[in-house]
């Protein structure tokens, strides 16, 4: 299993959660959570792609700070993202994010995301092995 992104409830708001056998792909697959809770990743073309450093003391910040960067990235260029590559060296993350410009009669979005919190924020190998990587966006 290369890792996979799902959704958790958190009342109003909405819990993403990355699992992969990297801490690298948990932060891929939580990324790709996130652009669930706006659109179906699958609409979305991998077109352009945009660089995103992060540096934070800890994995729980390094984690809020990279949705963060993608929400912001988001907003300042009117895009979606799709295809993540994250690469995480101690405090540091960088990462390419790949998507395109936002159509609002192809993409149908949901809700727009303002960002990462710190509620439920978790990074961690499981007992399983896989790399955990949650928390809650506020919507």
């Amino acid at each position: 299993m290369s890792g996979h992104w799902e959704h958790f409830e958190h009342g109003a708001d909405i819990g993403v959660r990355g699992l992969a056998t990297s801490k690298a792909g948990a932060f891929e697959q939580a990324a790709l959570a996130l652009t669930a809770v706006i659109t179906e990743p699958s609409r979305v073309a991998a077109q352009d792609t945009v660089a995103i450093d992060c540096e934070a003391a800890n994995d729980e910040m390094l984690l809020v700070s990279w949705l963060n960067a993608l929400v912001f990235e988001m907003a300042v260029r009117h895009m979606l993202f799709a295809r993540f590559h994250v690469a995480i060296d101690g405090p540091h993350l960088h990462a390419t994010a790949a998507g395109e410009l936002l159509s609002r009669e192809r993409h149908q979005p949901a809700v727009e995301v303002k960002g990462a919190t710190f509620t439920a924020l978790r990074v961690a190998q499981t007992d399983s092995g896989l790399w955990l990587a949650q928390t809650v966006v506020d919507v």
